[in-house]
């Protein structure tokens, strides 16, 4: 028995050290497609991408010194619902991970009987008061049995292992989708939190000009009324008042629709959720970016993470198909104790024990397998292509906005320089109007021309703001001078960040 014991443990140290061989491919991260750029439009020193999402990101929200934007921010963080339910599916992505491990292990179950068997027959019998009774003859017998099964399937040609990369992975690729949403959901709110401040100081520029307005329409009346000048001039301050007032409603619903994004995007029913408006007061703070950013900082984009873990996922299902060829083998053992007596169940006499071992191979399925093999390695060529957009689309989202930066900060120097010389122009030309030397169609035609510009004044600020999120968003999250390198940090150091 003992040499029988000991080619059994032989046996099972054999299999053991065949297992683990795997017939995934080779992982290696797939390259860009097309030409890196040696130097920017804009800036120089970048380089090809490698994802990092786990880099530390700061809170770059703060940048703005908005301490609602803060508070609110936070908010989402902890009761956003698209953020939950993004948590929830890489929970559920690590609990699979945990189940794959737990193949690679043996199983053990026990079980425990107990029989009471009765053979014989049942006389009845009668007597002198004419009653019967009954007599039992026959054997009665008990039996007791306890017994554990264990069971193992070595992983002899990577089959379980490669399913543990591939729910590994995927896990890791759902907790960038975490971190993904958080981003997104962090943008979507800055965004649309300064675009209800842009619409609090489009109201109350509305509101100023509404009553501006309205002044010169009385202007008009008391002029026609006079006899000064022709009705039309009320005409036109009515028509040009009424258009404003419209303008001013249309506002009023822009900001509503804001703020219940805003209520839904902190986990709030819009229905109680109020911002108090900033009004006139809002002094837009558009933080600075500085000119040269490294390329390092976007390999914390974790969507570029998400779509090469996808590719690894994809790398090791091949593994896993490709071990469909090869046969599987079970190891099964029992061992126990059967006792006609409870007292006696766990002697030594009672023990029993065995080893088993199967074999399963298919032998014909008319090409079922290598179809899918073939679809695996279809499946891990679409995430290298994903994987390669990606990338190549997160390289055209940082090129794209950091020539927003530069190009829409001369923008509001040009379009403040029109807002003020419109605001000049209307004033003058108004002046004028009252002592009779234009006509009124001249106040209208600078009244317009002023609002114009004072609304483009507004949506270059908010557009530069909202630009500068997007280049947040396009680099995986904010950064911090020591995150730059020698170039990025002296740009960064003269223009007093």
């Amino acid at each position: 028995m003992t040499s029988l014991r000991l080619r059994s443990i032989a046996s099972l140290l054999a299999l053991a050290a065949l297992a683990g061989c795997s017939l995934a491919p080779p992982y290696q991260r797939p390259e860009t497609t097309g030409t890196t750029p040696a130097a920017w439009k804009t800036v120089d020193g970048w380089r090809p991408a490698n994802p990092n999402d786990g880099a530390l990101r700061p809170d770059w929200w703060t940048a703005f010194g908005d301490t609602t934007l803060n508070d609110l921010i936070a908010r989402a963080n902890a009761h956003n619902q698209t953020l939950a339910q993004a948590a929830a599916t890489w929970r559920q992505a690590t609990a699979a991970t945990r189940e794959a491990r737990a193949s690679l292990l043996p199983t053990v179950t026990a079980t425990g009987s107990v029989t009471h068997t009765h053979s014989g027959a049942s006389v009845r019998t009668a007597t002198d008061s004419g009653t019967g009774a009954t007599v039992i003859n026959g054997q009665s017998s008990d039996s007791y049995r306890v017994n554990v099964q264990p069971s193992w399937q070595p992983d002899l040609f990577g089959s379980l292992t490669n399913t543990l990369r591939n729910a590994r992975y995927t896990a890791e690729a759902r907790l960038a989708d975490v971190a993904n949403a958080r981003l997104a959901i962090q943008g979507e709110l800055v965004t649309d939190y300064l675009s209800l401040r842009a619409t609090d100081a489009t109201v109350a520029s509305l509101t100023a000009t509404v009553e501006a307005y309205q002044r010169s329409l009385e202007i008009a009346s008391n002029q026609y009324k006079a006899g000064i000048v022709a009705k039309t001039d009320v005409f036109q301050a009515q028509s040009q008042l009424a258009s404003a007032q419209s303008d001013l409603e249309g506002e009023a619903r822009t900001r509503a629709q804001y703020e219940d994004a805003i209520a839904v995007l902190v986990g709030e029913n819009p229905a109680g959720f109020r911002i108090a408006s900033a009004g006139a007061a809002w002094a837009p703070q558009v933080p600075g970016a500085p000119v040269a950013l490294p390329s390092a900082l976007i390999e914390r984009r974790p969507d570029i993470a998400a779509a090469e873990r996808a590719v690894a996922a994809a790398n090791a299902t091949i593994g896993v198909n490709r071990a469909a060829f090869f046969p599987t083998v079970t190891l099964t053992g029992s061992g126990g104790f059967s006792n006609d007596s409870l007292s006696g169940l766990f002697s030594a006499g009672a023990s029993l024990w065995s080893l088993g071992a199967s074999v399963a191979q298919t032998l014909l399925d008319f090409g079922a397998r290598g179809a899918r093999v073939a679809q695996s390695r279809a499946a891990y060529d679409a995430a290298v292509a994903n994987y390669r957009q990606v990338t190549l689309t997160a390289f055209q989202d940082v090129q794209d906005n950091l020539i927003a930066q530069e190009v829409l900060a001369r923008q509001e120097t040009y379009l403040r320089t029109a807002s003020v010389a419109a605001d000049q122009s209307e004033t003058t030309l108004r002046n004028q109007y009252r002592a009779g030397i234009v006509v009124y169609s001249n106040v209208v035609t600078a009244q317009a021309t002023a609002l114009n510009a004072r609304r483009a004044l507004i949506q270059a600020q908010l557009d530069r703001q909202t630009a500068y999120v997007a280049l947040v968003q396009a680099l995986g999250g904010g950064w911090t001078v020591a995150d730059l390198g020698d170039q990025a940090r002296q740009a960064a150091q003269s223009a007093g960040r």
